[in-house]
């Protein structure tokens, strides 16, 4: 016999369902995409008068109980026109939004744990700084053979971001990467 080790809800209602999508400011939509659902998989949730089971329970849980947990997952509004999220693996470490124009680089972190921010403890880095951390994605200028490097990428000169464009900012050594939106 297995040891209940938490309490946990074993199953969640159809109106809870609702006030839970309710709190959070969310359309159906959302809240599939936010719970990793389908749309139809919640309209369903929201119209049954049988219990809801599943991982769906303990989150309705925990975020009625700390709804903050959703803002801090919230995606931020796109401030500049480029985009880069830093991933480690699958998980979304550090968005960046970047001016190059201007010079201005706002992110927001989604981890704790300095090791995999991409700035790590700068909350606010310069552009400066942003310039450094794409060169760290990078293999060096300095490199030997690094025009042969370059031909095979198709790129012309030498710059982290078209790089990166092409490389995911991937380096051998680790699993971080990086997606550019623009």
């Amino acid at each position: 016999m297995k040891t209940q080790k938490y309490i946990i809800p074993n199953s969640i209602g159809a109106k809870d369902i609702k006030i839970l999508r309710n709190k959070l400011g969310m359309t159906q939509a959302e809240f599939a995409l936010f719970c990793n659902v389908s749309k139809p998989t919640v309209e369903r949730w929201e119209t049954s008068d049988k219990k809801i089971t599943g991982p769906v329970t303990l989150l309705a849980q925990i975020v009625l109980r700390h709804p903050e947990i959703a803002e801090q997952l919230m995606l931020p509004e796109k401030k500049y026109p480029l985009r880069l999220w830093y991933y480690y693996l699958d998980t979304v470490c550090t968005i960046i939004d970047v001016d190059i124009i201007n010079q201005r680089v706002s992110i927001k972190n989604y981890t704790d744990n300095l090791i995999y921010r991409a700035f790590g403890r700068n909350e606010h880095p310069t552009f400066a700084d942003y310039e450094e951390f794409l060169r760290s994605r990078c293999f060096p200028e300095e490199r030997d053979k690094m025009k042969l490097m370059l031909r095979e990428l198709d790129i012309p000169f030498y710059d982290p971001l078209m790089i990166i464009e092409k490389t995911d900012g991937r380096m051998a050594e680790d699993d971080f990467w990086i997606k550019i939106e623009r």
